[in-house]
């Protein structure tokens, strides 16, 4: 039997035909309402909404079956049987093309037939109805998703231009030194971070720094470290009034390290640190769990600084070293992430870093010659966010 509530219409102004097939619809568990012509039957329909409509291909009034059709299939939930005699085949063929759903032949002496086709064509109805609700679903949440993903895309640009903002000018020359700085983001945001500055008359700073992880919240991370590394410049040369500022690089991984901590952000960071003394003409250097380490490239050679320390960010008990050496009178010193090392051939990782020093003198340190070397051509997407700084001093 058809669930409950489930109502048919037909029209026909055959009294003893329609009667005749109400009464067998009726009999298959429907709810069957009748009309003699077009003009009742529109009204029975705007009144009750009937799912299925029969209908009389040839009404007495002129285009009957064809206003009936117009308005029951301007109801998206509504379908219509066009029935027919069967010396009107084609026209009932035409009738289908225009928007019925599927015909039934006069007379019908089989029951079972007469509610297979309305059962066939109310299924085929629902599946239709509800295959056009689920698209207008995805369509709407379509549209949603668009709008996101275009804030989403107004978001990662407004942080891209915060990012570029927060970077030094490159290159950028300080007395005998020039700095460059490159970084190529894996995805919209990087998490890798590059920045220098002059601490006073006769020191010059810098860090590189790899935050864990990509993406958006990576990319806070490194808004965090320009703030905290300018916070303790301007308290340290705000209390330096009456004695020399000491900016030691072991105490900026410190206090980075203890501000991450205390953020709670569940990042971290590996860095490389460093002052450079023009008075002493001596490099100050700390390192926070970074790899690769830093690069020192003079009288064509290169080899890498020593030096150890832990992630900043992990350890509450973390304490890190300084080392000190003197500066060639000509030299250049590469920072870079471990990015780069995507870039290099080889299966293992100490494979790759034991050739980024080769690589280096081939490349005379040169910031413009490495990234040819790396193939690090603009707009190529990498896997891992890619950071590169070079300072040179070129003293004849």
């Amino acid at each position: 039997m058809q669930p409950t509530g489930t109502t048919l219409l037909v029209i026909d102004d055959d009294d003893a035909f329609r009667r005749d097939i109400a009464i067998r619809l009726q009999n298959c568990g429907f709810d069957v309402l009748q009309a003699g012509g077009a003009v009742a039957g529109l009204q029975q329909f705007t009144t009750h909404r009937p799912e299925l409509v029969l209908c009389n291909l040839h009404l007495p009034e002129q285009d009957g079956f064809a206003s009936v059709l117009h308005a029951v299939s301007a109801v998206p939930d509504a379908s219509v049987i066009v029935v027919a005699a069967s010396v009107d085949m084609s026209e009932a063929v035409q009738a289908l093309r225009a928007g019925a759903q599927d015909y039934l032949i006069q007379p019908m002496a089989d029951t079972a037939l007469v509610e297979h086709v309305v059962k066939r064509t109310l299924d085929q109805s629902r599946l239709r109805n509800e295959n056009r609700r689920i698209r207008e679903r995805l369509e709407a949440a379509n549209s949603e998703l668009e709008d996101r993903l275009q804030e989403l895309k107004d978001d990662q640009a407004a942080g891209h231009q915060v990012q570029l903002n927060m970077l030094p000018q490159s290159p950028w020359v300080s007395g005998e030194y020039t700095f460059e700085r490159r970084i190529i983001p894996s995805l919209y945001l990087s998490g890798d971070f590059v920045d220098y500055f002059r601490i006073s008359d006769t020191q010059l700073a810098f860090y590189l720094a790899d935050v864990s992880g990509h993406g958006a919240s990576s990319a806070f991370a490194t808004v965090l470290l320009k703030f905290m590394t300018t916070r303790l410049l301007y308290e340290q040369r705000r209390h330096g009034d009456s004695a020399p500022i000491e900016f030691l690089p072991s105490d900026v991984l410190g206090h980075i390290n203890r501000g991450l901590i205390n953020c709670k952000l569940g990042k971290h960071v590996t860095m490389l640190g460093g002052v450079i003394d023009e008075s002493s003409n001596t490099l100050t250097y700390s390192i926070g769990g970074h790899l690769p380490l830093p690069l020192l490239y003079a009288d064509g050679e290169a080899r890498y600084l020593q030096g150890k320390g832990r992630p900043v960010g992990l350890f509450a008990d973390a304490e890190y070293e300084n080392h000190r050496i003197a500066l060639p009178p000509a030299f250049s010193l590469i920072l870079c992430s471990d990015g780069v090392l995507d870039c290099v051939e080889g299966t293992t990782l100490r494979n790759k870093e034991a050739q980024l020093p080769g690589l280096v003198e081939r490349c005379e340190g040169s910031m413009k010659a490495m990234l040819g070397s790396f193939g690090l051509q603009p707009g190529k997407v990498m896997p891992d966010d890619i950071s590169l700084m070079v300072l040179t001093r070129n003293r004849e």
